[in-house]
C-alpha cells in the first residue's frame, strides 16, 4: 500500500519525465526535492523503478535473491543449532 507521500513523490518524478522527455535526474530538482523522494523512495536509481520509469535491473534483483537465500540458510542453521540443544 502506498501512502499519501510516496505516491505525491513518485508523481513529482513521473511529471518530471514526462516534462523533459527523457528520465529525470537529481540535478532537475531542487534540493528539498531530491531529499523529499529519496526519504520516500529511496536512492535514486530504486526511486525511478518504483515510478515505473526505469526497469528494475537483472544485478539488482540477483542481488536481492542471493541477501534472501543467505538469510534464509543463517535462519534455518539457528534453527538447526537450537533443535540439537
Amino acid at each position: 500500500m502506498q501512502t499519501e507521500k510516496t505516491q505525491k513523490a513518485i508523481s513529482l518524478l513521473q511529471e518530471k519525465a514526462k516534462e523533459l522527455g527523457r528520465l529525470p535526474k537529481k540535478s532537475d530538482f531542487p534540493p528539498e526535492s531530491i531529499v523529499f523522494i529519496k526519504q520516500m523512495l529511496g536512492p535514486w536509481t530504486r526511486a525511478l523503478e518504483k515510478a515505473e520509469l526505469k526497469p528494475v535491473s537483472q544485478s539488482y534483483l540477483e542481488k536481492k535473491a542471493r541477501c534472501k537465500a543467505k538469510r534464509r540458510e543463517k535462519r534455518n542453521s539457528r534453527q538447526e543449532k537450537q533443535e540439537k540443544k
